[in-house]
């Protein structure tokens, strides 16, 4: 687990659309934290932090430490609700965790060495199937982003999730097959030169 941010909150008094509202005229986000059999605590924040850690990246997979009062709240952000038109922050759901919760997270993927990949150097394109991968484990053991390795991966090869090693006690959320994360496959030129040669093979 990388290293873990601390988010500046304050507490707020009353749930409820209106309090909500209330919330975002003063130009905050409402939301609150739960879980770990305690009672929820609802907070206000300013929107800005968050902003910056969405652009970072794994954004659900990491740890985050909430001040509250001076008050640490170690927590992993569950959900955030978007306004349908200007993509403003509306609320934001936190479970407070600790180092035995068992937690589900969207790991997002990175792909390493695309200069030493075969098939990409042969032209290839890279089909990305999954962006992401839903992952579950422990706060401390999950990644903040999957890294899958390139190396020896040529053209029509697929890239299966049994190709990435996960930290111990990190798995998929889907365990009934070994899916697919991305493809090498043959840009439009190469097919077409493909399709010719069967052509041919065939007349002959």
């Amino acid at each position: 687990m990388s290293d873990i941010s601390t988010l500046p909150v304050q507490g707020r008094e009353r749930a409820g659309t209106g309090a909500a509202r209330a919330v975002r005229r003063e130009g905050l986000v409402p939301g609150v934290i739960y879980g770990d059999r305690k009672e929820p605590v609802l907070i206000k924040m300013d929107p800005r932090p968050l902003w910056a850690e969405l652009y970072k990246g794994g954004f659900y997979a990491r740890q985050y430490d909430l001040d509250l009062d001076g008050a640490k709240h170690r927590v992993m952000a569950q959900d955030l609700h978007f306004h349908p038109v200007s993509d403003a922050i509306l609320h934001v759901d936190f479970l407070r965790i600790s180092a035995t919760s068992r937690v589900t997270a969207e790991v997002p993927v990175r792909f390493l060495n695309e200069e030493r990949c075969p098939g990409l150097k042969r032209g290839g394109v890279l089909n990305v199937v999954r962006h992401d991968v839903e992952l579950v484990g422990t706060p401390d053991a999950m990644p903040s982003a999957l890294e899958v390795d390139l190396v020896g991966f040529d053209v029509g090869e697929s890239i299966h999730i049994s190709a990435v090693k996960l930290p111990e006690g990190v798995t998929p959320t889907i365990t009934d097959r070994d899916f697919t994360i991305a493809t090498v496959t043959a840009p439009s030129g190469m097919k077409s030169e493909a399709a010719e040669d069967e052509g041919e093979e065939e007349s002959a």
